[in-house]
């Protein structure tokens, strides 16, 4: 199944200011002030421009920087890097590949037995779709990513 995850005008004009500000003039939002940088719900994270998915929630960790950090993006074409010299340092910027959205950068503070890199998002920049909404939003194919780990929880419950 091929999707169009490009901007369009329409998409653009149903985006809050912040999401604006950061997805198209590069922003950053505030630590600790924003929708998911606590969020421990099982899903996944899609561009809010496109719709493209970004990231899984079983990716996501606690980088106690008050942004949603994430090992690995949900494939690795679904974003690209480049260099950033803004602001008086030497960054790597992450964009969507779709829509050419501002996510964020990386860095290689991860966790090491994970990689070592860490996405640092603006939450501003994705859309969460809980596990229980995967197939009514149009995103059925990624729920085997929790298939996998639910049975694991369930197991280790059962232990």
């Amino acid at each position: 199944m091929s999707h169009d995850y490009t901007k369009t005008p329409e998409a653009l004009r149903r985006l809050s200011d912040d999401q604006i500000r950061v997805t198209q003039r590069n922003g950053t939002e505030p630590a600790f002030r924003n929708e998911y940088w606590d969020n421990h719900e099982p899903g996944i994270y899609v561009d809010v421009v496109s719709g493209q998915p970004l990231f899984s929630s079983t990716d996501k960790f606690d980088s106690g920087t008050g942004w949603p950090s994430f090992t690995r993006p949900i494939t690795a074409d679904s974003v690209l890097t480049k260099m950033d010299a803004s602001h008086g340092m030497i960054r790597t910027e992450v964009r969507s590949t779709g829509a050419d959205s501002h996510l964020g950068h990386i860095f290689d503070d991860g966790p090491i037995d994970a990689g070592g890199q860490r996405y640092c998002m603006n939450s501003a920049a994705l859309r969460f779709i809980p596990v229980a909404e995967l197939e009514s939003q149009g995103y059925g194919e990624y729920r085997s990513l929790f298939d996998t780990a639910d049975a694991a929880s369930t197991e280790e419950k059962a232990s």
